[in-house]
């Protein structure tokens, strides 16, 4: 092997130490908290497969919930590798439409009698099942405090419930059961795993990692300290680094966005969210040049929801240039009105629009602090209503996450976003100001009387 990773384990091991702890555990309830991409969901697969086929626990089925239906496939996908790699017997797949809302199961059946299904995150659809119960995961579910109680009482004539997960927020029901845990007696007496990045790399994830990569991949010349570094200058902030790699939930009383409050209005994984229904266009545009992005967010509005439709990101772009895809945008007749932060620079820009479209159109709305306010809190209203759809791309999610209101020494409140290198929450306001654009006429004229 051509990598430079340094902790190497022995060379016929199946499993990590790590994974390995997880396998044998037999407790009737256990929970992890792990980072991303150290092969949990594939451990899970494992055990699962394993203990099914030699018959190892009660003669009961398996009900993964999976986040979305793609994830549900792929376990199924990891268990048919495993009985084929260990020559556990046969089995034959099949998809059964549940009658519960709609979901789908995919149902891997065993020679042993019993069956894995494997379903998306629908917590309706464990109802009534009885049997082993793993939510995998379990954070990023829309609702995890329903999924949890839905399916934990199917454990009650034999089974068991295993819950992993990356973080998604302090205050996700997830890191409830983590603190109940760690700091509250454990009383519901779950057994506790917990795996960093940094504790997955002292027990040969990168040696494993290297023998699957292609030889040309840079990663192959990484050592374990390279490999973390790598990962964590890839992700959209440290927050989101800490979060999914090293097992520590963003804290959502910072924060003016919760992670649960964003993922409740974000498209579903797969869904084509940039198509079309043939309602009236607002665009919001927040400008930067040298240090910030231009960010153009346009949304669709059906109804009282606003569906984003597009999200144009311009790193560095001459005005010219920047001025060019705008314009692209405008020249379509579905859109009704553009608002422009005319803070600065975006000033000629916004008056260089206004010209060519007329200030009916095109709104420049100069960012003051009560300004700011009322854009923020706008989003804030948007997403608990549940009145907007947003992309669930990672970059928007952190950038709209490092929104913090602040109160100075003086009493006033202010609302500044994390400068990062991927943003200075330029998402943030260029959701906020297609969401204002989208106002009706008589709301619309707010910001001319407070500037």
């Amino acid at each position: 092997m051509s990598g430079q990773a340094k902790i190497r384990p022995a060379h016929d091991a199946v499993l990590l130490p790590y994974q390995a702890r997880w396998v044998r555990d037999d407790a009737r309830l256990k929970i992890a908290e792990k980072s991303r991409q150290i092969g949990w969901t594939w451990t899970a697969a494992y055990r699962v497969v394993t203990r099914k086929c030699l018959n190892r626990g009660r003669k009961v089925d398996a009900w993964i919930s999976s986040r979305d239906e793609i994830q549900a496939r792929l376990f199924l996908e990891d268990c048919r590798s495993f009985i084929e790699t260990f020559d556990l017997g046969s089995g034959e797949t099949g998809e059964t439409a549940l009658e519960l809302n709609g979901a789908t199961a995919f149902v891997l059946k065993l020679g042993s009698g019993m069956a894995i299904h494997s379903m998306s995150s629908n917590p309706d659809a464990q109802a009534g099942k009885r049997g082993d119960r793993i939510l995998d995961e379990f954070a990023l579910h829309e609702d995890p405090r329903k999924l949890y109680a839905i399916a934990y009482p199917g454990i009650t004539w034999g089974g068991s419930l295993e819950i992993f997960s990356t973080h998604r927020g302090s205050r996700n029901f997830f890191n409830e059961l983590i603190t109940e845990i760690k700091h509250k007696g454990n009383p519901k007496g779950f057994s506790l795993h917990s795996v960093t990045l940094q504790q997955a790399l002292e027990e040969g994830l990168l040696y494993k990692l290297q023998g699957k990569l292609p030889a040309d991949d840079a990663r192959q010349e990484m050592d374990e300290a390279a490999y973390f570094d790598f990962i964590r200058s890839g992700c959209a902030d440290e927050e989101s680094f800490q979060e999914e790699f090293c097992c520590q939930p963003g804290d959502d009383n910072a924060a003016f966005l919760s992670y649960d409050l964003m993922a409740s209005c974000e498209y579903a994984a797969g869904e084509d969210w940039a198509g079309g229904a043939g309602g009236a266009r607002y665009v919001g545009v927040d400008i930067g040049r040298d240090h910030d992005l231009t960010v153009i967010w346009e949304v669709e509005k059906i109804g009282d929801v606003r569906f984003t439709r597009k999200v144009v990101t311009l790193d560095r772009q001459s005005f010219d240039a920047q001025e060019s895809v705008l314009y692209g945008i405008l020249d379509n007749p579905a859109v009704k009105r553009c608002g422009i932060d005319q803070t600065g620079m975006g000033r000629q820009f916004a008056e260089r629009a206004q010209r060519r479209y007329g200030a009916q159109r095109v709104e420049g709305i100069h960012f003051t602090a009560a300004v700011k306010e009322e854009l923020a809190y706008g989003v804030r209203a948007a997403l608990e209503s549940r009145t907007v759809r947003l992309p669930g791309d990672k970059l928007i999610r952190a950038d709209l996450r490092s929104m913090r209101k602040e109160t100075t020494a003086a009493g006033n409140i202010r609302f500044t976003g994390e400068r990062t290198r991927h943003g200075h929450a330029d998402r943030f306001w260029a959701l906020a100001l297609a969401l204002h654009a989208a106002k009706g006429s008589g709301e619309a004229q707010y910001f001319a009387q407070v500037i």
